[in-house]
């Protein structure tokens, strides 16, 4: 055989393997992002999958899990379990969320109605992005379902004041307000694959997102442009006198900052780093999600966001004092792999580990998760003092 023979032989062997990657089914989400690294686009797969800067801070929102332990308990009836839990009032089927992630129609063709669709069925809140490839009033009739909106404030405020008109004409049940992004984190997988992003129809009329640039990511330059980098404190009573619904703020990490958001009135509060998309080294969320509950004291919800890849991520959590967790980029994973079925899959694969962790601590219910049922370094730290 020649060299022209053996190299055609390599080639069909490796489109044999990627053929059955793609056919093979994942039973765990992160099998779901190798299913998208040979589906997506490499300009698109980037966008979704990289962080800040030298991506320390996503590598850790991960990693920082595997360092918790379950203590579990023993010689408990478990013949019966339930992870239905109640968050801003709603019951829903799990503590799990979808958390507000852009631009859906980059990884499907039927962008976040499929994700809206897949949330109802499995009976999660779905939090839409401002940033969202489909309209508010297409993910609004798209299903009967509770949904929050992620809401960023603008230099021009009257366009995020429309928006949230918007989203409480069509049902929408809470605002949640994003609150790390004075500026867009140094993304350089973007920079590198002069990230185009598409114009985004919630905005025609009011703004275009079209950029041009020629140095880098057009989103970069695109943000440049709009965020509001003067947005402090005083402005959450802007946001509440304009809408009656419920505002959280998404983007807490410090026992200093958990205290003020409570000054200032607002209905929960969201720990997390922005997916590690923003302040590369800051902390990984899992490790300072106790600090912020603690500092709450039980008188807002404390929602998480940040590195959750399973059940045990979100039994960590929630024994950690979070009232439910969300997830980002496996739904994203899921719908660019199987679009509305592949996020179904994620949640449900989440769903059922979760299950599955709580039988095996001897937990029944969601509330008979307790801080007793973790050890973390801190913990083991003290054990040896």
């Amino acid at each position: 055989m020649n060299l022209k023979d053996e190299q055609s032989v390599y080639l069909d062997e490796v489109e044999f393997k990627d053929a059955n990657k793609m056919e093979a089914e994942p039973v765990n989400v992160s099998e779901f992002q190798e299913l998208v690294k040979l589906a997506l686009p490499k300009m698109y797969y980037d966008f979704y999958a990289g962080g800040a800067e030298d991506q320390h801070t996503l590598e850790e929102n991960v990693k920082a899990f595997q360092r918790i332990l379950i203590r579990p308990r023993v010689l408990i009836d478990v013949s019966r379990t339930d992870t239905s839990t109640t968050i801003m009032g709603y019951k829903t089927s799990a503590p799990i969320m979808i958390a507000p992630t852009a631009m859906h129609k980059l990884a499907h063709p039927e962008g976040e109605v499929a994700t809206a669709r897949a949330s109802a069925t499995a009976n999660v809140i779905m939090v839409l992005s401002f940033s969202s490839t489909c309209t508010i009033e297409e993910v609004a009739s798209s299903c009967n379902a509770v949904r929050f909106f992620q809401l960023y404030v603008y230099k021009r405020r009257e366009i995020s004041a429309f928006m949230v008109q918007r989203a409480e004409r069509n049902g929408f049940k809470a605002i949640i307000l994003t609150v790390d992004t004075p500026r867009l984190g140094r993304r350089e997988a973007d920079i590198k694959n002069k990230m185009v992003a598409p114009q985004l129809k919630n905005f025609e009329g009011l703004i275009s997102t079209e950029v041009n640039t020629d140095k880098g990511s057009n989103l970069e330059a695109f943000a440049s442009g709009v965020l509001n980098a003067s947005l402090c404190w005083k402005d959450i009573g802007w946001l509440k006198s304009i809408t009656s619904l419920p505002v959280l703020i998404k983007g807490v990490l410090t026992r200093e900052d958990a205290l003020r958001a409570l000054e200032v009135g607002v209905a929960g509060i969201i720990v997390s780093n922005h997916g590690a998309r923003q302040l590369d080294y800051s902390p990984a969320t899992i490790n300072v999600l106790e600090e912020v509950v603690v500092a709450v004291q039980g008188k807002i919800p404390v929602l998480f966001d940040g590195g959750v890849r399973r059940g045990t991520d979100i039994f960590k959590a929630l024994a950690l004092g979070a009232h439910a967790v969300m997830i980002g980029r496996p739904v994203i994973y899921g719908l660019a792999a199987k679009g509305e079925h592949g996020v179904s899959q994620v949640i449900n694969m989440l769903k059922d580990e979760l299950e599955l962790t709580m039988a095996l601590s001897g937990c029944c219910t969601v509330k008979d998760i307790s801080r007793s049922h973790l050890s973390t370094e801190i913990d083991r730290l003290h054990c040896r003092l």
